[in-house]
């Protein structure tokens, strides 16, 4: 081995710890680098420190502005400079003070940037911060020339396009609600009859010997054998035979009219009366004859059976028009007018509306049931109505009380008192029952629309509420919606009628409504949480804060 060889071999050993000093120096000087630029971002994050553009004037004067950052409400730590979504929630950013930049306008005085909670725990605050309730972040209040008055917000097109807001002017009319209920059809009692005896006997005969029977009016029912209408008749030929006995006991005539008034208490008919004069043959069999047209619904005696004086033989209906027996409470009676129209349907053939109307109000609250009695006549001339049968009824009732109802069919119109369906144009007396028509607007009936007449009416979905609230959004002007408190006189499934809050012919917003609300409230504007909240920032101490999800 020559001496050069251990000069080399030291020559390599210091080159290597040259190089391993420089690596470690470097790796030295990176660890620095990366925990400086940390500590700054932490400095940054934590507001110890401002991240300045220029040269370094970290003041906010007029020569400087913010530059918007955005960030996720749910996810604080996302921060960037352009909105967008949070690539952990997909919630859409929200814009949050950030750096400041030059060529900003002054602020004029009062308009200093407001700070909200995402949440809407808190009231607006003057200064960017957390929640002190929910602890989130808390972002920027919407400003500008588009975030309209106190009491308003400005949407533009774009994102009413997409938010999908839709407008409806309100009118003035009356809205019905729709009751419905379920009733019994019986037999109108109007047109009821029971056949009974006239005489004591026996009934030896009966043609109509099964319920159910249509029989008409003069039809025979049964023969009845009597010999007290036998001796009855041989009196009445007597009389007419015998003129000097009735000289001898008096007037003439007047014996045979108390012989005639004496056969007509037992039953017989003019007719039978007179064939009884024209053979002189007394007989001891009596037919009885229907005195109506209808369906024999009972049949209380048969053949062979000895009847007294008023005993009942037969019950015969009249079913050509038949009574729906419905049952409503009282707030609901209370709206149902004599005559009104009714719309009924049977379970055996749905879909199919009959017409009826109104033809009794009982004016009693069932003890027992809490219920009033509400009578609606039907037409059954076709025999689909059948007494004991089920029929579901609609009525449509005013949903603001005292409104009047104009009605085509009864405008100006004559009503039976007792029977709704006899309406005439002109007053006379009903052909049913004799008594005077009277006119149609003694039961609260129009005699034609007027332009004053019913509420304000917005659809439902305008009215937007809150325990005791209710508000909704009018468009003032093109895409700025204003909130409006409202007094809801009625509401039904679909429309809404007011009683003070917007005025006919105005212009509501139907679908979006809740969308207008939640850009109030970031705005941190009366809304319908709120709708006292007052526009300037507030700070409450945590002591005050309330809690609000």
């Amino acid at each position: 081995m020559t001496s050069e060889e251990p000069v080399e071999r030291e020559r390599s050993v210091s080159g290597r710890q040259w190089l391993l000093r420089v690596a470690v120096q470097c790796a030295a000087l990176l660890a620095t680098l990366a925990l400086a630029v940390a500590l700054v971002g932490v400095a940054q994050r934590t507001g110890w420190l401002a991240a300045t553009s220029g040269t370094g004037d970290r003041s906010a004067g007029p020569e400087s502005a913010v530059q918007p950052q955005f960030t996720c409400p749910m996810h604080p730590e996302i921060r960037q400079d352009a909105p967008g979504k949070c690539p952990i929630c997909g919630m859409t950013l929200v814009e949050v003070a950030g750096r400041k930049t030059a060529a900003a306008e002054p602020v004029a005085a009062g308009e200093a940037d407001r700070y909200i909670c995402p949440m809407m725990c808190t009231p607006p605050q003057g200064s960017p911060g957390r929640c002190p309730v929910c602890a989130m972040e808390l972002v920027k209040a919407p400003s500008g020339p588009g975030s309209g008055n106190e009491r308003s917000v400005v949407i533009d097109a774009a994102t009413r396009r997409i938010a999908g807001i839709r407008t409806a002017v309100a009118t003035r009319k009356t809205v019905f609600r729709s009751v419905r209920a379920v009733g019994e059809i019986a037999y109108d009692q109007q047109r009821v009859s029971t056949i009974s005896a006239y005489v004591d006997g026996r009934i030896e005969q009966m043609f109509i010997d099964y319920e159910g029977a249509v029989v008409d009016a003069g039809d025979e029912l049964a023969v009845v054998y009597s010999p007290q209408l036998y001796s009855a008749q041989v009196e009445y030929l007597a009389a007419q035979r015998s003129p000097a006995l009735g000289g001898v006991l008096g007037d003439t005539d007047g014996l045979r009219r108390v012989a005639e008034d004496n056969l007509r208490e037992l039953g017989m008919t003019a007719q039978q009366i007179d064939e009884l004069l024209t053979t002189e043959k007394a007989r001891k069999r009596s037919t009885i004859t229907s005195p109506q047209s209808g369906t024999v619904i009972s049949r209380l005696k048969v053949e062979g059976d000895y009847v007294k004086t008023g005993d009942p033989i037969y019950r015969i209906a009249d079913l050509s028009t038949v009574w729906l027996m419905l049952e409503l409470y009282p707030s609901d009676a209370a709206q149902v007018r004599y005559a009104q129209e009714v719309d009924v349907e049977l379970s055996s053939e749905p879909g199919v509306i009959f017409p009826g109307r109104v033809a009794f109000i009982d004016p009693v609250v069932s003890a027992t049931t809490r219920t009033i009695q509400v009578r609606v006549e039907l037409f059954n001339s076709d025999g689909r109505f059948k007494p004991g049968d089920y029929a579901t009824a609609k009525l449509r009732l005013p949903a603001v009380q005292g409104d009047t109802v104009y009605d085509a069919a009864l405008a100006g119109a004559w009503i039976s008192p007792r029977h709704p369906q006899i309406v005439r144009d002109e007053p006379g007396e009903c052909p049913l029952c004799d008594t005077p028509l009277v006119p149609a607007s003694d039961f609260g009936y129009a005699a034609k629309p007027t332009a004053n007449s019913g509420s304000v009416t917005v659809p439902r979905s305008t009215i937007l509420l809150a325990g005791d609230n209710s508000v909704a959004y009018v468009e003032v002007n093109e895409g700025e919606f204003e909130l409006r408190n409202v007094v809801v006189a009625a509401l039904t499934p679909t429309e809404a009628a007011l009683a003070g809050g917007i005025a006919e012919g105005e212009v509501v917003a139907t679908d979006g409504a809740f969308l207008i609300d939640s850009q109030m409230q970031l705005a941190g504007k009366p809304s319908l949480i709120d709708p006292q909240r007052s526009d300037q920032p507030a700070t409450p101490s945590a002591g005050e804060t309330q809690h609000a999800h």
